[in-house]
C-alpha cells in the first residue's frame, strides 16, 4: 500500500508533530522535572535554563538548514534573532506586570510557564491567518513592510515606557466581570471561597496570579502585531516562522529572571530594534524593485546582527556606570 504523505501549511504533517513534540518534550522537562516545587529562581539557574532552550533552538535551525537547505536555515537564525531581541521590550513590561501585582518571585516561573502555552497557540492562530492572507493575496506583504517601517521609526521618535495599568481597559473588564481575591493565595489561579451575598456558599475565586496571567497573554498579544509581521518580512514559511517564533520566546521566557534585574542596561537597544524593523519592512520593497526578488538572507542576517549587536554595546558602554536594579 502506498504511503500517502499529509501536507499542512506547505509541509508535510509529520514536521509540525515533530516540531510540537519537542516544544512539549521541553516544557514537560521544564515545569515537571526542573520545577515541581515552586521555588525562587535565581540568575544562575535563569541562565543555565535559557542556555538550554537557545541549544534547543539552535540545534532545531541546524537542522532546519541541513534538511530544508541553506537558505531556509539562515532565515530561521534570522526570525529567531529577530523575534528574541523584539521580545526584549517584552520583558520589561513583564516585570512591570509582575511588581504591579506584587507577585513574588517564587511565582514568577508558574505565571510564565502557563502563559507559554498560550503563546504557542496565539500565535498558531495569528501565523496561520496571516500565511493564508499573504498566500491568497501577495500584496499583504507590501502592507507588512509598510507597518514595519512605520513602527519602526514611531519607536525612534517616540516614549512608549510609561504604563499605567489601573487605567487597562481589558483589566477593568475582568475586575468587573470576575470575582477576584484581594490577596495572593500561594501558587493557585482559582480558589473556592465564599460568596460574598452567602457565606454558606461556596463559589469561584479569581486570585491576582490569574489576573496577571491574563495581563502577560495579553502583553505578548500585543508585541505579536509587530514581531508576526517582521518575521513574515523575512520569509513566507509558515514553518520557519512559527518554530523561530516559538523557539526565540521559550530561551526568553527562561532568560526572564535574570534580564528582570539588568534590562535597564539595554535602553539604547530600543533604537537597534527600532532600525532592524524598519530594514525588514524596507527590504520587502527592496526585494521586488532593486534585488528583482528576495533579498539575499545572508545579507538580511548579517545586517540584523550587526544592528543588534551595536545597540547591545553601545548601550552596556553608555550605561557601565549604573548600579544593578534588583527586581
Amino acid at each position: 500500500m502506498a504511503f500517502i504523505e499529509v501536507i499542512w501549511l506547505g509541509k508535510p504533517l509529520w514536521m509540525w508533530l515533530m516540531f510540537l513534540a519537542i516544544v512539549m518534550a521541553l516544557l514537560v522537562f521544564d515545569l515537571w522535572l526542573l520545577h515541581k516545587e515552586d521555588h525562587e529562581i535565581g540568575v544562575k539557574e535563569s541562565l543555565g535554563l535559557s542556555a538550554f532552550y537557545i541549544t534547543g533552538g539552535l540545534l532545531f535551525g541546524a537542522w532546519v538548514w541541513w534538511y530544508m537547505g541553506a537558505a531556509a536555515g539562515m532565515d530561521f537564525y534570522t526570525g529567531f534573532l529577530v523575534e528574541k531581541s523584539l521580545s526584549l521590550d517584552n520583558v520589561f513590561v513583564i516585570s512591570l506586570i509582575f511588581g504591579f501585582f506584587a507577585i513574588p518571585r517564587i511565582y514568577q516561573h508558574r505565571v510564565l510557564f502557563w502563559g507559554i502555552l498560550g503563546v504557542i497557540v496565539l500565535r498558531a492562530l495569528m501565523i496561520g491567518v496571516g500565511a493564508t492572507l499573504v498566500s491568497q493575496y501577495g500584496w499583504v506583504l507590501y502592507l507588512f513592510g509598510a507597518f514595519l517601517i512605520y513602527t519602526g521609526i514611531k519607536m525612534l521618535i517616540t516614549d512608549e515606557s510609561a504604563q499605567d495599568f489601573n487605567q487597562n481597559p481589558i483589566l477593568k473588564f475582568l475586575k468587573s466581570h470576575m470575582r477576584v481575591t484581594k490577596d495572593l493565595h500561594d501558587q493557585h489561579f482559582l480558589i473556592k471561597a465564599p460568596h460574598p451575598q452567602q457565606s454558606d456558599k461556596l463559589v469561584w475565586w479569581a486570585t491576582p496570579l490569574l489576573l496577571a496571567l491574563f495581563m502577560v497573554e495579553l502583553v505578548d498579544l500585543v508585541f505579536a502585531v509587530d514581531s508576526v509581521p517582521a518575521i513574515f518580512a523575512i520569509t513566507t514559511d509558515p514553518f520557519i516562522v512559527y518554530t523561530s517564533n516559538i523557539f526565540a520566546i521559550l530561551g526568553l521566557r527562561a532568560l526572564y529572571f535574570a534580564l528582570a534585574a539588568i534590562i535597564h542596561r539595554f535602553h539604547y537597544l530600543k533604537y537597534a530594534l527600532a532600525l532592524v524593523l524598519v530594514f525588514i519592512g524596507a527590504k520587502i520593497f527592496l526585494g521586488d524593485f532593486v534585488f528583482g526578488g528576495k533579498v539575499p538572507a545572508l545579507l538580511s542576517l548579517s545586517v540584523t546582527l550587526v544592528l543588534l549587536a551595536g545597540g547591545i554595546l553601545f548601550s552596556l558602554w553608555k550605561t557601565r556606570g549604573d548600579e544593578v536594579k534588583s527586581s
